[in-house]
């Protein structure tokens, strides 16, 4: 995918007034850590990069002030970005009037893309690459979850006693989720035990989780937890 080509479409959308501002990536800190960030003018376009290192799922972004402003909010979306977006519109947390969504194409960012499946862009009004990866194998998707069925019991309750016990509460995965948007949560007031935290989150992601791997990707303490809303797809 060329970050020039989402340069010029950005610079004529602000250009011809169709949208108010741009949500892509910037430059973060650290060369490997872009950042989402909001461009509001055309000379601004230059800024935003687009490349192996934007691991952000925008849409979650979509998801702040910048919703109630007046004008549309250009976004880039790749596939899995784009299938978060879909659920967040179906779940009426983003009003498309005020959204010009653009597919991109995606050739992988990190761990969690070596078993994505998703190669399409629902909801986007329009699509300019579709140099995606190369789908892939359902199986390779559901193996890790396999392979934590075949343990027994036992087994099984130590390997996630020995991850979950690692939490630290920073809540890094609630805050990256796309459908994790309630203002007030009800886990905060309830005290209980990381394991009980983790299994109570997933069970409100049933159905609604778009494994778009975020909650592994910013867990600091490296926990799959990706693996928990797999599982519950799969059941």
């Amino acid at each position: 995918m060329s970050c020039e080509q989402m340069r010029n479409r950005a610079w004529e959308l602000l250009m011809s007034g169709d949208i108010a501002r741009v949500l892509a990536w910037e430059e973060g800190v650290f060369a490997q850590y872009p950042a989402p960030a909001f461009f509001h003018a055309p000379q601004d376009i230059d800024r935003f990069i687009y490349n192996e290192f934007c691991t952000a799922n925008l849409s979650k972004y979509l998801l702040t002030e910048a919703a109630l402003l007046e004008g549309k909010t250009l976004v880039f979306l790749r596939p899995c970005d784009a299938h978060s977006y879909a659920r967040l519109v179906e779940e009426n947390q983003l009003n498309r009037d005020n959204i010009h969504a653009i597919g991109i194409g995606c050739e992988g960012c990190h761990e969690t893309c070596e078993t994505c499946t998703k190669t399409d862009h629902p909801l986007c009004d329009e699509i300019i690459d579709t140099s995606t990866r190369q789908s892939a194998d359902p199986a390779a998707r559901t193996a890790p979850v396999a392979e934590l069925d075949a343990l027994d019991n036992a087994a099984r309750y130590a390997f996630w006693q020995a991850r979950l016990s690692r939490c630290i509460r920073c809540n890094a995965c609630r805050n990256a989720c796309p459908t994790c948007y309630c203002k007030t949560c009800v886990l905060d007031d309830a005290p209980m035990e990381n394991q009980h935290f983790h299994l109570r989150r997933a069970l409100h992601q049933h159905n609604r989780c778009t494994d778009c791997g975020q909650c592994s990707r910013v867990c600091p303490q490296h926990i799959p937890l990706h693996l928990l809303n797999r599982k519950l797809a799969a059941i």
